[in-house]
């Protein structure tokens, strides 16, 4: 975790020359286990966390906010939790999101992962949040193959949806970017993705290429699908104005006379 600390630090650090209002980071970017038995014995609470604290302590030193996917002890100490957590500029933890939806998959021949096995789920679609940037809607990697906890935010007042992951790179060359503009685009919505990229160990490679998307479905920044000599980061404007606008003159009217309303 110490490796992973001074990596967020860096992009800390080049954010704040960039001059970017707020930094976010991906799914599981404390620590990525080779096993349910080692991710236990790793995982502390964000109160012992030396990662946690270490990145509370950066957003208050540069008055920087950082939203960062991490992960927490389980209910019932069996299991962990994955979480994403805002901490606001003054190093404190405002929010927070446990994911939803679990990475269960076996593909013959191919991937098989099961993550229910090591973690717990999370119970609720938690609402938006007010920002600088504007109101944030937060779901965590797997989240991003269901609409409609991304179309519930919009109808609660998000603004930007965020989705860190640690995507797949077998999934992620198939459907990454389909799916990111296409929740962006049913939300109207900015997509803020920041992805893991490369190995971590003999069992888990991420996909990469990081992602801001527009509400109209424009990919405006990207980062690559290989690990660069230092963490980057990938800038855009958020123009919150341009997302009323796009309201405005497409409307989404739902039918929820028709079929429910989530």
């Amino acid at each position: 975790m110490s490796h992973n600390l001074s990596q967020c630090r860096l992009l800390v650090q080049k954010s704040v020359a960039a001059g970017a209002k707020a930094l976010f980071l991906p799914e599981a970017s404390d620590y990525i286990a080779s096993n349910a038995s080692e991710g236990l014995s790793i995982v502390q609470p964000v109160s012992k966390s030396p990662f946690v604290l270490g990145l509370q302590s950066s957003a208050r030193e540069n008055q920087l906010p950082i939203q960062v996917g991490i992960h927490e002890p389980g209910n019932d100490g069996k299991k962990v939790k994955n979480t994403l957590v805002w901490i606001d500029e003054k190093g404190e933890i405002k929010h927070r999101y446990q994911k939803l939806h679990l990475f269960d998959i076996e593909i013959p021949g191919g991937l098989v992962m099961k993550e229910s096995d090591s973690v717990e789920p999370g119970r609720e679609i938690v609402p938006p949040f007010r920002t600088a940037l504007g109101n944030i809607g937060m779901q965590i990697c797997f989240d991003l193959r269901f609409a409609e906890p991304s179309i519930s935010l919009r109808r609660q007042g998000a603004q930007i949806i965020t989705y860190p992951s640690a995507f797949a790179v077998m999934t992620g060359r198939a459907h990454w970017s389909t799916l990111l503009r296409a929740r962006a685009i049913e939300t109207q919505s900015y997509v803020i993705a920041a992805a893991q990229v490369g190995a971590h160990n003999q069992k888990r490679t991420s996909y990469g290429h990081s992602m801001i998307i527009s509400p109209w479905g424009e990919v405006l920044a990207e980062l690559g699908g290989e690990p660069a000599e230092e963490p980057e980061i990938a800038i855009a404007e958020i123009d919150l104005d341009k997302v009323a606008q796009i309201r405005e003159e497409v409307p989404l009217l739902r039918r929820t006379d028709v079929y429910p309303e989530v």
